[in-house]
């Protein structure tokens, strides 16, 4: 077959890029940020058996290729700091590689879909706010910016098409917001230099941004291992075709004739499971970062997808730890926001993000409060950043702040209705305005709106079913309500339900 010949040559040479040339992957280039108080993993590619010798500050270790070309060289931990040069030295045979201007400091994976692509210039029809005044500021040189362009592929990958940069007004412009406000905040507050990763690609689902190996490990993932099957098929069937049509021209260009135009078959795209964590994401898992941040969820919220986000998202996280063997880094994540798309199901996605949190040294921001009814890319990431940072703050680095939005706990029963408790929801308040978006339902799963009532940190809800079983909040696509706590951080999403359509919603 034509695609596993061409898939694995791609095999081979993604493996060993250049033979009998010493080369560093690019995420190793000039400008660089490494991170700091880990052990500094550095690898690349030289001649078969060549001894390779990798200098920084002031040590020094030797690494051998292997048999492929392939060597890794592992150094001591370092504080933050520098510049410096890595320097990478195969000696005469090999040559010699220096990248310049290193920092040693915090390393931030951005990556989702368009609202965390959203860059400083904004898309057509969604302006960020404050963009000019953004953009001319954006000159901060502990802020260090590394942008992936858009690629999939049917396998993991080794190396990337671009290098890091400083910030500059041309080259922020281009860069995600929410990963350079965040970037920005970050380093003010540390004192250290943040490199931040830009990986991301709008109107991706998820299922793109999980390996082969976790999807089908995981019965829960069936649902994406059989989208997988069906566009391998796909991919089968137009690979045929094409061999057929080369055939049959070969044989009328040999006769003198001239070959008919061929129907277009579609190429391995951003849609196909793992392909862009094959691209975007597999070739930095061994560069050490800090964490990452992850803002995506649209796409996986029409009814087909949104049943299965829950599974799906807590086995992106658990998979990309585990690819990365850097430990359960701190994963902090968006909850999408609210939009009027009638067709799709974004309470229950964002109800699923919720209940990730129960994986270890996770943090969500709610968003529902920040959004645009009339745009799925609403122009305040300034927020969502601040939010995100502030989770960082905690959960990256061990300061008592307070970070998390009120979070449902447990439903009891009141006379007449339920009395609904949070976590973190000290200072409750819907600062004035009337206590909406609650809805009740008996066993049959009929929502009606509630009323509602705050009694200090629990909310009492009462309503035409004088017994509700289940009780939700802010379930619709556009949510009409607005509840905070004393930290000015709003009420998440959320039901009561054990299971939708036969899938169950806590762990």
């Amino acid at each position: 077959m034509k695609l596993l010949l061409y898939t694995a040559l791609l095999a081979a040479t993604a493996t060993s890029p250049a033979a009998a040339q010493l080369k560093l992957p690019r995420p190793f280039s000039d400008h660089s940020v490494l991170q700091r108080d880990r052990p500094l993993h550095v690898w690349g590619w030289a001649r078969a058996d060549a001894n390779v010798a990798v200098s920084l500050h002031n040590q020094r270790v030797m690494a051998v290729a292997d048999r492929l070309g392939r060597w890794n060289a592992w150094l001591k931990p370092e504080a933050a700091g520098g510049p410096y040069v890595l320097v990478v030295d195969g000696g005469t045979a090999e040559g010699k590689v220096q990248v310049q201007d290193v920092m040693l400091g915090d390393v931030w994976f951005a990556s989702g879909q368009s609202n965390m692509e959203f860059p400083l210039k904004g898309f057509d029809g969604a302006p960020l706010k404050n963009a000019a005044a953004e953009i001319a500021a954006a000159t901060d040189p502990q802020v260090r910016l590394l942008r992936i362009e858009h690629k999939s592929s049917s396998i993991p990958l080794r190396d990337i098409d671009a290098n890091w940069t400083t910030t500059t007004p041309a080259t922020a412009i281009d860069f995600s917001a929410i990963g350079y406000f965040f970037a920005r905040e970050i380093a003010a507050r540390e004192h250290v230099t943040v490199g931040v990763i830009d990986s991301t690609w709008g109107g991706t689902p998820a299922d793109s941004w999980v390996s082969t190996d976790a999807l089908a490990s995981d019965a829960a993932l069936a649902p994406a291992i059989d989208a997988r099957a069906r566009f391998q098929q796909d991919q089968t069937d137009a690979d045929l075709a094409t061999i057929a049509e080369a055939r049959e021209d070969a044989a009328i260009v040999a006769s003198g004739g001239k070959p008919p135009p061929h129907p277009w078959h579609p190429p391995e795209d951003a849609y196909r499971p793992s392909s862009l964590y094959n691209a975007m994401v597999a070739p930095f898992t061994g560069y050490g970062i800090k964490g990452v941040i992850w803002y995506q969820g649209e796409t996986n919220s029409n009814v087909a997808r949104a049943p299965y986000y829950a599974d799906l998202f807590r086995g992106l996280i658990t998979d990309w730890r585990h690819n990365f063997a850097q430990g359960a880094f701190p994963f902090l994540f968006a909850q999408i926001s609210s939009f009027n798309s009638p067709e799709e199901e974004w309470g229950l996605v964002r109800d699923a993000q919720r209940r990730a949190l129960v994986l270890t040294d996770t943090a969500m921001v709610v968003t529902t409060d920040v959004g645009d009814p009339g745009n799925v890319h609403p122009g305040d990431k300034q927020t969502v950043a601040a939010r995100l940072a502030l989770a960082a703050r905690s959960v990256a680095y061990g300061e008592r702040v307070a970070y998390q939005s009120p979070l449902f706990r447990q439903v009891s029963g009141e006379p007449g209705g339920k009395r609904i408790w949070f976590d973190h929801a000290e200072g409750l308040t819907s600062r004035g305005a009337a206590v909406v978006g609650f809805e009740i339902a008996g066993p049959d799963r009929r929502f009606v709106t509630a009323t509602a009532r705050i009694d200090g940190e629990s909310v009492v809800v009462t309503g035409a079913i004088s017994k509700p079983s289940y009780v939700r909040y802010n379930w619709s696509n556009v949510v009409p309500g607005s509840l905070y706590n004393a930290a000015g951080l709003p009420m998440s999403t959320f039901t009561s339900e054990e299971r939708i359509r036969g899938h169950l919603t806590y762990p």
